[in-house]
């Protein structure tokens, strides 16, 4: 099988998370619910941990938010990163309250004298910085030097923020060039993984609802991986945070990159299957939802693919006549089972086989 080869990056740490060169491509969201409503916050956050991210975002627009954001931190496992967006206070009172990772634009603060202090906030809290250039917000100088937002006014704005942290003696940080547009995004990630070796944060911005975000989210940042550029993704979509999180990891599972969780392939269905495949697809995912391993399992209506297919996953179940169906075990046909119970059978040979890799200790990414 074809292997990603993936540019290399610097390292950094989110919190105890690291991020870049050989690291794991880290998922990220981001929360929904004001600050300071701090246990519907902390609720959110811990639903984002067990869905799987690495890392959360929370707003902080106000004081208000960054003194909420000390118990938020304390209280939840990822590392939280504070959304910033011009207030230098706001980005040293959150380092301070115990942010993982400052997202905020250097040159968007002030003066160089607000800039140090910000930095030196964050280096005294071992606080990283995400650099966010996005097309919806570019500086005036650069929309007046490329007349519009481009792929290289993007570039030419992130790498001006990079520079007045490299200048201040910073390097703990990465960098994220979103446009809602896939073309723009794509071509700005390309062009700045050429010019820059820091870790890149890659999503398509404000990508649409559950189904239309997914589709650009998948096309833009598969596509991106699929070259090796990428250390953490963050699918945007106006949904709830948690299909964010669940959208990410099947686009890193898709290719081959990370695996958490039951893989489930499935044919479409025809007049040929044994059994109603959709249904048993959709009972079986709701099912399997709680396992974290990485187990695969083909579920094929006939015996055209099923075989085949079964072959290569960890389990298989093939559509049979007179309601008995062929069940495969690490790719070899095993045993017959009956219609009525071929998904609680299922199940317990998938819950079986989670409860034996968790006892190994196999390490599921």
């Amino acid at each position: 099988m074809n292997k990603i080869s993936r540019k290399k990056t610097k390292k950094i740490f989110v919190g105890n998370v690291p991020v870049g060169a050989d690291s794991l491509i880290t998922v990220q969201s981001m929360t929904n619910t004001l600050t300071t409503d701090v246990s519907s916050t902390i609720k959110q956050i811990r639903e984002l941990q067990d869905a799987g991210a690495d890392i959360v975002r929370v707003s902080c627009p106000d004081k208000e938010s960054t003194i909420s954001l000390k118990e938020i931190v304390k209280s939840v496992k990822v590392p939280i990163v504070a959304d910033i967006h011009f207030h230098y206070k706001r980005a040293i009172e959150a380092a301070k309250a115990g942010a993982a990772c400052l997202r905020i634009n250097p040159g968007n603060i002030g003066s160089n004298e607000r800039v140090k202090e910000v930095i030196k906030a964050a280096k005294d809290a071992n606080c990283a910085i995400r650099i966010g250039v996005n097309a919806g917000s570019l500086e005036k100088k650069f929309l007046d030097k490329f007349g519009e937002p481009t792929p290289e006014a993007m570039v030419a704005s992130a790498m001006d923020h990079a520079k007045i942290l490299e200048d201040n003696d910073f390097f703990n940080f990465k960098i994220s060039v979103k446009a809602s547009d896939v073309f723009m995004a794509m071509m700005a990630y390309k062009q700045l993984s050429e010019v820059c070796d820091y870790p890149l944060h890659l999503g398509i911005t404000e990508a649409g609802g559950s189904q239309s975000g997914t589709v650009k989210s998948s096309i833009g940042i598969g596509q991106m991986l699929l070259q090796g550029i990428g250390d953490t993704i963050r699918v945007s979509l106006s949904a709830n945070p948690v299909e964010e999180v669940k959208v990410a990891f099947e686009i890193l599972r898709s290719l081959d990159i990370r695996h958490k969780g039951v893989r489930i392939v499935s044919c479409p269905s025809c007049a040929r299957q044994g059994f109603d495949v959709i249904k048993t697809v959709q009972v079986l995912e709701k099912k399997l939802a709680h396992i974290s391993e990485p187990i695969s399992v083909s579920i094929i209506g006939c015996v055209v693919n099923g075989p085949g297919e079964a072959k290569m996953t960890d389990f298989g179940l093939t559509g049979g006549g007179s309601d008995a169906h062929k069940v495969y075990i690490s790719g070899v046909a095993d045993h017959n089972i009956d219609d009525s119970k071929k998904i609680d059978h299922l199940v317990k040979l998938i819950e079986k086989k989670a409860l034996d890799l968790k006892s190994k200790s196999i390490v599921v990414d």
